[in-house]
């Protein structure tokens, strides 16, 4: 961590399309492993396999292999392995993930032109986060004792100038020129808890403890359109189209034990929005006496327009109960990174099928971005808008979030023709840099609409899979069930340091220490198909 100076600032009020915050567009970025049962049965791991309507976004080319047409639906239950039901959200809940068809046209003797169409829930943002704590205790050189507390950063912040462009004629905060770095709770504190109107005179109030408690809710909703073929059985090729329908709210209550009253933060946010991708992909099969084959996939970023809107009180109690509140909506766009793919497949027979996938995509080069004017396109005779990247937020990402490397193993066994057993294995690397924070004074609009200072910085993501298939002629049943487990490091507000080094005596740090949240999930799904 450090003291950050900011010496230019851009008013909010004159940016109305502006780039969001890297731990926001973080959760918009990801994937989870969904689809049919068979896909999430061996982990995601039938790239190179194919023909599972499922690889239509992670390698097109899988949907080459069909030589029959088929439709397929699939939809389960996902539950969080110890949470807190909070604001009316149970930790379980039924989802609705999967329906797509594929059509499949003989071109040649053993070669095949195919469209395809599926949707399917790549996001499932249902999550209940949960933390407490003691906030640390400091003594300084003086022998005085002082803690940190979310109050304090906003003091901290004033103290140095990030806040606001001066005083007024009364000589208080001059709350109606704002920098881009005073979000909403800092604008809220100083109105009514950070400022002594009386003594002119910036202050905060020791705090012992907090608490934490958001419910996340919503889905991204991931419509491909495929067209791929089959050369010879030998070479296969496909291209996808994807819309993307974001759909993400959450409600949060932040509370911190002060001496003598408490705050209560309320924060209601929602993000919603389109966007799109093109996908395409190649499997080869090298031999033509062997089985085996592999891929190699790529997709180009999402390219997302979204509106974020949030609702944001502070109840502080006491003698005299005081309630704030502030709400704000803001359009942006969020470019996701080029994903890159490398697939295995084999299979023995008709008894056993063996998968193995690699994926790699660079998160620290996510591009937030704002719009900067209209113009009129004469090929589509439509308006568009310009956009230009955030400078300084995607330099904030960039050493936040790293590339991530996603492995996926499975196997499918078949003791008889018409049962298939499955095992799979699925593996995500830590996407957040340990020592990444959630900063709350950098030179961008994004952090202005930011109304929550809490982060957690999420470990690597390890997921279990098993399944079974059962065919009925030409109607084709299917289980499958994904045990998820990730661990993370959660902060309610960023640690802001006096100087150029961590001094646990120095009065004016306000350093937090972390504390371990899970995010442990169970899914079971089922799939109903048929080929025809």
């Amino acid at each position: 961590m450090k003291k950050i100076f900011v010496s230019i600032f851009v008013l909010a009020a004159a940016m109305p399309v502006v780039a969001q915050e890297t731990y926001e567009n973080a959760k918009i970025a990801t994937e989870d492993l969904n689809g049919t049962a068979r896909y999430v049965g061996m982990g995601g791991a039938m790239d190179a396999l194919g023909a599972d309507i499922s690889t239509i976004g992670s390698n097109p080319a899988g949907i080459g292999l069909f030589r029959k047409s088929s439709v397929s639906t699939s939809f389960g239950f996902n539950s969080q392995e110890d949470a807190k039901d909070f604001a009316g959200s149970n930790k379980t809940r039924m989802s609705f993930d999967q329906i797509g068809f594929v059509l499949s046209m003989r071109t040649g003797e053993s070669s095949y032109t195919n469209f395809a169409f599926n949707y399917h829930k790549s996001r499932n943002f249902g999550f209940i986060l949960s933390a407490a704590d003691n906030l640390p205790v400091f003594t300084d050189y003086d022998g005085n004792k002082f803690t940190a507390s979310q109050n304090k950063l906003t003091y901290e912040k004033a103290k140095n100038g990030l806040l606001y462009d001066g005083m007024d004629s009364k000589g208080w905060p001059n709350i109606d020129k704002p920098f881009a770095s005073c979000n909403q709770l800092d604008d809220m504190y100083t109105r009514n808890l950070n400022f002594d109107t009386d003594d002119n005179a910036w202050y905060y109030d020791e705090a012992s403890a907090y608490t934490l408690n958001r419910n996340h809710k919503g889905y991204i909703g991931e419509y491909d359109f495929n067209l791929s073929g089959n050369v010879n059985d030998r070479f296969y090729w496909g291209l996808t189209v994807g819309v993307h329908g974001v759909h993400y709210k959450h409600y949060g209550e932040y509370k911190e034990s002060l001496d003598g009253f408490n705050i209560l933060v309320n924060d209601d946010r929602e993000i919603s929005g389109t966007g799109f991708d093109i996908k395409g992909g190649i499997i080869i099969r090298p031999i033509e006496e062997s089985p085996f084959r592999f891929g190699l996939s790529v997709a180009t970023p999402t390219f997302y327009n979204l509106t974020t809107e949030n609702s944001t009180s502070i109840l502080i109690s006491g003698n005299s109960p005081t309630v704030v509140s502030n709400s704000e909506s803001l359009d942006y766009k969020l470019w996701t990174p080029w994903k890159f793919g490398l697939s295995l497949g084999h299979t023995v027979g008709q008894m056993l099928a063996l998968g193995a996938g690699f994926e790699y995509a660079d998160y620290g080069s996510l591009d937030t971005r704002y719009g900067t004017g209209r113009y009129y396109d004469y090929w589509t005779d439509t308006y568009r808008e310009n956009s230009r990247s955030d400078s300084e937020m995607n330099r904030h990402t960039e050493q936040t979030l790293k590339g991530v490397y996603t492995l996926k193993l499975g196997a499918e066994l078949k003791p008889i023709p018409e049962m298939a057993v499955r095992l799979g294995y699925n593996y995500v690397s830590p996407m957040y840099n340990e020592d990444g924070f959630k900063d709350g004074t950098i030179q961008s609009e994004g952090s202005y609409y930011s109304s929550a200072t809490d982060f957690t910085n999420w470990k690597g993501t390890n997921r279990i899979t098993c399944g079974l298939g059962y065919q009925f002629g030409d109607l084709n049943l299917a289980f499958a069930y994904q045990y998820s487990t990730q661990k993370g490091e959660f902060m309610p507000f960023m640690s802001y340091v006096e100087g150029d080094h961590f001094d646990v005596q120095n009065p004016e740090n306000n350093i937090c220490d972390p504390v371990e949240v899970k995010n442990n999930r169970h899914q079971v799904l089922f799939t109903v198909g048929y080929t025809f």
